[in-house]
């Protein structure tokens, strides 16, 4: 899961998102995204609605697969931006992983959100730190 910070708290701010956001569509997700210059980092939040899938334990399977891309790909984020990943296709939840990698990667990519190449906290999601006697 993703983690608390990078999370949206209200509708407020989903409300401004998607009223100044601008859209990037794949086929099956689009993104809409903003910068906010108010937060210091980004937010994400991935809708997914019963017309996907009438099931909730599916809407949540792509849910999570959604937020695990951006969790990955996370220290590649160049800016404070509000992100929103919008569902259209049930067959998100079959799809593989390396195809619906690409294409939410694709799409930030298009959108002009990540910077340069992956760190390696981005790829594993440790950091560890090392102590220097100085």
């Amino acid at each position: 899961m993703i983690n608390r910070t990078h999370r949206f708290h209200g509708r407020s701010s989903l409300r401004y998102v998607y009223q100044k956001g601008q859209t990037v569509r794949a086929g099956f997700v689009s993104l809409r995204y903003v910068h906010n210059t108010r937060q210091p980092s980004y937010r994400v939040a991935v809708v997914v609605s019963r017309k996907v899938s009438k099931s909730a334990v599916v809407r949540n399977r792509v849910r999570r697969r959604l937020y695990e891309i951006v969790r990955k790909h996370a220290g590649r984020i160049s800016k404070p931006y509000d992100l929103i990943l919008t569902v259209y296709d049930e067959h998100v939840a079959d799809m593989s992983h390396a195809t619906l990698q690409q294409a939410v990667l694709g799409m930030l990519s298009k959108a002009a959100i990540l910077s340069g190449t992956p760190t390696p906290e981005a790829e594993h999601g440790i950091v560890d730190e090392k102590e220097t006697n100085i």
